[in-house]
């Protein structure tokens, strides 16, 4: 499988070059994020590879909220790092089971984590960003969850971290003022 590694001033790398076009060829590629990647080198991305952009119909709508935000010092108090984990689950027994395969986005504190829904993208642009490991969990028991190592493609990173984002905060445009 390719390998590419994220760097913090959004360029693409493959076999230590930097990747100049056509980022599109590396989409199925297993992902790394190199030292010091935050929320804002994600976003940098797409300011390099604007073509990256067109994976996501919202992806505009964050765009702008990144661009309006602050140009440094987007950190959380609450949260160490953000951490970007996938999740395989089990559900639905007794009755139909199924699974689900899903990715998320959390912040970190020691060995807690965190929902992001009321913080702001503003708030942690600057907060250091890591791949997790993927986490089992059989059928609702979260007290047993096991813990693997596992692979993120450029796609997959792309898209769910838009997804993700998404469910959190709230856009400005929906945010309540009084």
């Amino acid at each position: 499988m390719n390998r590419i590694t994220l760097r913090q001033d959004g360029s693409v790398v493959h076999n230590g070059k930097t990747v100049e076009s056509d980022p599109l060829m590396f989409l199925s590629a297993e992902t790394d994020l190199g030292e010091g990647y935050t929320l804002r080198s994600y976003f940098r991305m797409f300011e390099k590879y604007e073509v990256l952009s067109h994976l996501n119909a919202f992806f505009s709508t964050y765009m702008e909220q990144y661009r309006s935000s602050p140009e440094n010092n987007c950190v959380y108090d609450g949260f160490e790092y953000l951490e970007f984990g996938k999740t395989v689950e089990m559900i639905g027994f007794p009755g139909r089971p199924r699974l689900e395969i899903y990715c998320s986005l959390y912040g970190v504190y020691g060995n807690d984590t965190s929902d992001l829904r009321s913080v702001q993208l503003e708030n942690i642009l600057d907060m250091p960003l890591k791949l997790g490991r993927l986490k089992h969990i059989v059928f609702g028991d979260k007290v047993d969850i096991f813990e693997f190592d596992t692979v993120f493609t450029l796609f997959e990173f792309i898209d769910s971290m838009l997804w993700e984002l998404s469910f959190h905060g709230t856009l400005m445009a929906c945010s309540l003022r009084i």
